[in-house]
């Protein structure tokens, strides 16, 4: 498929669009108007971008339908604050129904069943249910465009941050199963980021990795190893050199049913294929290296 926006219509390329980007985090914004009417919306256009200043961004976008703006945006123009909450599991179904488009001045906190707490530095309230609180002043709204669908990027500057305890580890850091956050997909589609959903890929660092293109030819072309096993040995500083090991049950059991080299060299790429799966990365180049 071959998708030019111009010519396909706006609803059809959001929905390729979202469920293209994604998993999204959630921006589920506490706003107040002049009269001090509070409002409650979630927004998946979102992210943090630097953290000093520290800097975060969502965008309400205008409605596709009728170019309609939310009143989110109508908020942040009469009252530059926004306290921006994050969405746990816990709390999605709850997010979900606040995002109903109630008429102006209706308490989402009340139709969605929240409990407001006083921000610290900002007017808008807090949503105690949610695990981490952002009070923030906004710095700039940039419109994207005037039709609808339009974005309109809410640059916000953090004053203030509330972590909920219970979401800390023991060196007092974010945990991500006990915070058990969730993320917007395309259509109804959410992604909830714990259990197996979250896995580690230790970062280069300082480190230069030596590259899948300097990888033995056996190894880079091999029709077992994918693209993420190719990626772990690449990042390694260094290629081990060759050497004998001490044999185990399965290596010795490779070694004496396969006399023929090319399926002795898949069989020993399969057995370094689950070693990789399972980090032990030393041991895997061993048996590479054979």
């Amino acid at each position: 498929m071959r998708i030019v926006p111009s010519e396909v219509k706006t609803a059809d390329l959001h929905a390729y669009l979202l469920g293209s980007v994604s998993p999204r985090p959630i921006c589920f914004a506490s706003t107040i108007d002049n009269e001090g009417n509070p409002n409650l919306s979630p927004f998946s256009f979102f992210n943090v971008f630097g953290s000093k200043p520290p800097i975060l961004i969502f965008s309400p976008a205008r409605r596709v339908r009728d170019n309609s703006i939310k009143h989110t945006l109508e908020n942040v123009y009469q009252n530059m604050e926004v306290v921006i909450n994050m969405v746990n599991y816990d709390i999605v179904q709850q997010m979900s129904l606040s995002s109903c488009e109630y008429p102006k001045g209706v308490n989402e906190f009340e139709k969605a069943g929240f409990t407001p707490i006083q921000s610290d530095m900002v007017k808008p309230f807090r949503v105690k249910e949610s695990p981490i609180n952002l009070e923030c002043k906004v710095i700039q709204v940039i419109e994207t465009g005037n039709e609808g669908g339009a974005g309109n990027l809410i640059m916000c500057e953090v004053l203030c941050m509330h972590i909920d305890d219970n979401v800390l580890d023991e060196n007092g850091k974010i945990d991500p199963q006990k915070i058990d956050l969730v993320a917007r997909m395309g259509g109804d589609y959410y992604c909830r980021a714990s259990g197996n959903a979250i896995f580690e890929v230790a970062k280069p660092n300082l480190k230069l990795g030596v590259g899948i293109d300097t990888l033995p030819e056996h190894i880079k072309h091999s029709k077992i190893l994918n693209g993420n096993h190719l990626g772990i040995l690449g990042n390694c500083a260094t290629i081990p050199a060759s050497s004998e090991i001490i044999n185990d049950g399965r290596l010795e059991q490779i070694l004496s049913d396969f006399s023929d080299r090319s399926q002795r060299i898949e069989a020993l790429q399969q057995y370094a294929k689950d070693l990789l799966d399972e980090g032990e990365i030393d041991r895997a180049w061993q048996i590479l290296l054979l």
